[in-house]
C-alpha cells in the first residue's frame, strides 16, 4: 500500500493533476462542483490538502515521527525516554529533520497515527519502540512501505532494521555480581510484561538464577512507574521469604523502591541491596546512590536516528547491536548481613 497520491485523486476525478492542484491550492481554473469534488476524494483516501504543494514537488517533510504507548505522565518522570529523545534530536537537527512526537493508548491507535502521518506526508519515517512479540505494528509499517527503525529485540520484525543492546548479558551480569557479593535470595521487579525486551530480560533472569542454584527467586510484573515500583517492593519486603537483593527494570522503580526500604526501617545495603536498570543523575542523587546498569542512552537514540535517515535515504539498512551495558557498582549492593 503506497501512499495516495495527485495522480490517484485524478485518476477517480477524471481531471488533469494541475486541476487537481488548482483545487487543492484555492487556486482559480476550475469549477466549484469540480473542486467540491476533488477536496471529497482526497479526504476520502486520505490525501491532505495541506500536502498538495510538497506532493507535486517531490519534496521530503523532513521529519521523523515517534509514537510512544504509554501513559502520557511516564514521559515527564523517566530519564531513559528523555535520554533517548536527546539522541534523536541531536542527530536529526545535524540533518535539518524534525522530530513529530505523538503519545497514544494503545498499539492500533499507534497504527491509525502512522497510516495518517504517512498519508498526510507529515513524515519521511518512523522510529518504533517497545517492541512485542508477534508485534501488530510491523506488518502495517511494511505494507505502507514507511521507512522505520526499531529500537529493541532482537525479534521479527521483517525487513525493518532494528537496534538493540544484549538486555540478556546485562541481567546476566547483575545477577552474578549479586552472587559474589553473597546474595542467594534475588528478586527482580520488571516493566510491562508483553514487552519482548521484558521477556528477555525475564528468561535471562530465571535462566542465571537456574544455573547457579538460587531458589528463592521471582520477578514481580509493574509498569515503570513510580507507584508500581512500591507497591511491588512492599509485596516482596513483607513476604516471609524476604529477598535480599532486588533488581528493578528502571531507575524510577528502583529509587521508589529504595524510599519503601527506608520507609519500612530497613538498612540499603545492610539488609537490601538494590541495582537499577538503565543508570541516570536519579540514581546518584538518592542516598546511597545506586548501583546501575549504565549505558549511553543518547548515543543510543542518535544510532537509531543515524540508521533511519539512511533507510529514508534508500540506503542498506541492517541490524545492529548497541554499546554494551555495564555494570556501574555504588553504595546500594553489598554483602548481606
Amino acid at each position: 500500500m503506497k501512499r495516495p497520491t495527485i495522480a490517484d485523486i485524478a485518476r477517480r476525478a477524471g481531471v488533469s493533476k494541475g486541476a487537481v492542484s488548482y483545487a487543492l491550492n484555492g487556486q482559480p481554473g476550475v469549477s466549484e462542483a469540480t473542486r467540491k469534488r476533488i477536496i471529497a476524494i482526497a479526504q476520502e483516501i486520505g490525501f491532505n490538502a495541506n500536502s498538495a504543494a510538497r506532493a507535486l514537488s517531490g519534496a521530503r517533510a523532513r521529519a521523523v515521527g515517534l509514537t510512544l504507548c504509554r501513559p502520557a505522565r511516564i514521559l515527564g518522570i523517566e530519564p531513559w525516554f528523555m535520554g533517548l529523545i536527546s539522541g534523536f534530536e541531536a542527530e536529526l537537527g545535524a540533518q535539518s529533520y524534525a522530530l513529530t512526537l505523538q503519545v497514544v493508548a494503545t498499539p492500533e491507535q499507534e497504527i491509525e497515527v502512522y497510516r495518517r502521518w504517512w498519508g498526510e506526508r507529515r513524515i519521511d519515517g518512523v522510529i518504533v519502540t517497545d517492541i512485542r512479540e508477534n508485534d501488530v505494528r510491523i506488518p502495517v509499517l511494511q505494507e505502507l512501505q514507511l521507512p522505520a527503525v526499531v529500537i529493541g529485540g532482537p525479534g521479527e520484525t521483517g525487513s525493518i532494521a532494528q537496534i538493540w543492546s544484549d538486555d540478556a548479558g546485562a541481567i546476566t551480569e547483575a545477577v552474578r555480581y549479586l552472587v559474589a557479593l553473597g546474595h542467594h535470595r534475588i528478586a527482580r521487579v520488571s516493566g510491562v510484561p508483553d514487552l519482548l525486551h521484558t521477556q528477555v530480560r525475564t528468561k535471562a533472569f530465571d535462566e542465571v538464577c537456574a544455573s547457579l542454584g538460587l531458589d528463592n527467586t521471582i520477578t514481580v510484573p509493574a509498569d515503570y512507574t513510580g507507584e508500581e515500583g512500591s507497591r511491588a517492593t512492599r509485596r516482596l519486603l513483607i513476604g516471609g521469604d524476604r529477598p535480599s537483593a532486588i533488581i528493578y527494570d528502571n531507575d524510577v522503580m528502583a529509587v521508589a523502591g529504595l524510599a519503601v526500604a527506608q520507609e519500612m526501617g530497613l538498612s540499603v545495603p545492610g539488609d537490601l541491596s538494590i541495582v537499577a536498570w538503565d543508570d541516570s543523575p536519579l540514581c546518584s542523587l538518592v542516598h546511597p546512590p545506586l548501583t546501575a546498569l549504565s549505558r549511553d542512552i543518547s548515543a543510543y537514540g542518535a544510532q537509531a536516528a543515524h540508521e533511519l535517515l539512511n533507510a529514508i535515504d534508500g540506503k542498506r539498512v541492517g541490524n545492529v547491536e548497541a554499546a554494551r551495558v555495564h555494570l556501574t557498582p555504588r553504595g546500594s549492593t553489598a554483602p548481606p548481613r
